[in-house]
């Protein structure tokens, strides 16, 4: 089984629209999300007989995607965003590694289900625990961060969000709880 397909494309209006389809094992699925980035998408679900049925279905979503003019974004064309929290300490405590659990999760959900891309990793450095989103809008994706770590009531007051060009590694600040002019990991 191949994953996940997700592919973008500009409709008239300039806007950036996404499609996705997986196969979901556990409930003998095909599913498709779709809709503009950075607002909740639409799903539809098929239930399917085996995997065999479900990897003909996705064949056939790559190729109607192509048609219509949808295509992957490469990495390479996309952004890095990274949700940073300030630590007590310099390698983070049992709590800050709960709360990286608790945010990771909370970001994979949000930002996929808008199309704003995925949670690639997250590390502890220098009493900062950072988490890198990939996405392919930058300031879509600051606002959908902000709305879910103040939502799933994840420390809101301590988060910074910077933002860098997919390849480069210097971030321009996108939002500091305090007056800050700089981003570093």
């Amino acid at each position: 089984m191949s994953g996940i397909i997700r592919v973008y494309k500009r409709n008239d209006e300039g806007a950036l629209e996404f499609r996705e389809a997986w196969f979901d094992e556990d409930y003998s699925q095909f599913v498709m999300n779709h809709g503009v980035v950075g607002h909740q998408s639409k799903t539809d679900e098929t239930d399917v007989a085996d995997a065999s049925a479900a990897e003909r279905l996705m064949d056939a979503f790559a190729v109607q995607c192509a048609e219509d003019g949808y295509a992957e974004i490469p990495d390479e064309e996309q952004f890095w965003v990274v949700a940073q929290y300030a630590l007590k300490t310099k390698d983070g405590t049992d709590r800050d590694r709960y709360l990286e659990e608790k945010a990771k999760d909370a970001l994979i959900s949000h930002l996929a289900w808008r199309g704003l891309g995925i949670v690639d990793r997250s590390e502890f450095s220098d009493a900062k625990l950072n988490i890198f989103c990939l996405t392919p809008d930058v300031n879509k994706a600051v606002n959908a961060i902000k709305v879910c770590i103040r939502g799933e009531d994840l420390d809101f007051t301590k988060l910074s969000i910077g933002a860098a060009p997919y390849g480069e590694t210097s971030f321009k600040l996108k939002h500091s709880p305090k007056p800050a002019n700089s981003f570093s990991l």
